[in-house]
């Protein structure tokens, strides 16, 4: 049986889905929870501050508490200040929606961003999110870094991706996902078309750690295939490389990407 302190972290997980709220019954039979466990878990959150229930349909919700504590968190890390200034410089060059990702433990999660498309279609993904490792360019560029038997035992922990949730060209097996992570570390970015959405396509390189080597994060590049095609992510990958190398020189004025790169 799970612990409160579990389910209370899957509740917040499952209103952070649905900004709208979420009605009682529907959080409990998401989550497989008794109704007055449920309630009572859902009451102790919106005492501490973290869920309130919207007066006119009794819906709950989150508040931005949990918003407020990671903003402070990235601000007290230092990372947006480095980042930020290197990733609007790369979204500018590209035209396209560029992302820094940290990683934090098998996980990547993305945590800046800078928007570089100023007319017609403007990507924007949810951030905050943690990175599926198997149908994303940043997954891949993490992935490349790896032995072939490392790369694949982080993916059997996280699981395949499905095409009906990500893009028609997601890998689903090993074979399928490995000429990927060959061709990653063949070029030093990854590149995918039509795998994490449709119509999308794709690409990343992986920031190592100025002190060690180690990988401390990937920064993305991605856009509509109308425009950001295989030809134009090739004519990129030496302004993609350059911004992660001045990321990894910078890691050290940042406590967050300085642990990851320490291994901590």
């Amino acid at each position: 049986m799970s612990s409160i302190v579990e389910r209370s972290f899957k509740v917040l997980e499952h209103l952070a889905r649905h900004p709208e709220g979420t009605a009682l019954s529907s959080v409990a039979s998401a989550l497989d929870m008794p109704l007055s466990a449920t309630h009572r878990l859902l009451g102790e959150l919106a005492r501490c501050g973290y869920v309130r229930q919207d007066g006119s349909q009794g819906n709950y919700l989150l508040t931005i508490k949990l918003v407020s504590l990671g903003l402070g968190f990235l601000s007290a890390s230092g990372i947006v200040d480095i980042a930020q200034p290197l990733l609007d410089r790369l979204a500018a060059e590209s035209g396209e929606l560029v992302r820094l990702a940290v990683v934090d433990g098998d996980a990547l999660t993305f945590v800046a961003k800078a928007q570089g498309a100023v007319r017609g279609l403007r990507y924007d993904p949810d951030m905050g999110l943690s990175v599926n490792l198997s149908c994303s360019s940043a997954g891949h560029a993490w992935l490349s870094t790896m032995t072939d038997e490392e790369a694949l035992a982080l993916v059997a922990r996280q699981g395949f991706g499905r095409p009906e949730d990500y893009g028609p060209n997601a890998p689903t097996t090993v074979g399928a996902l490995l000429p990927y992570l060959a061709a990653a570390r063949e070029r030093g970015f990854s590149m995918i078309v039509e795998v994490f959405a449709p119509a999308m396509s794709a690409m990343a390189a992986p920031i190592r750690s100025s002190h060690d080597g180690a990988v401390i994060g990937v920064v993305t590049i991605a856009g509509p295939l109308v425009r950001l095609s295989e030809e134009r992510m090739h004519a990129l990958g030496p302004a993609l490389l350059a911004a992660t190398r001045e990321l990894a020189m910078a890691s050290s004025g940042s406590a967050l990407l300085r642990r990851r790169g320490q291994g901590v």
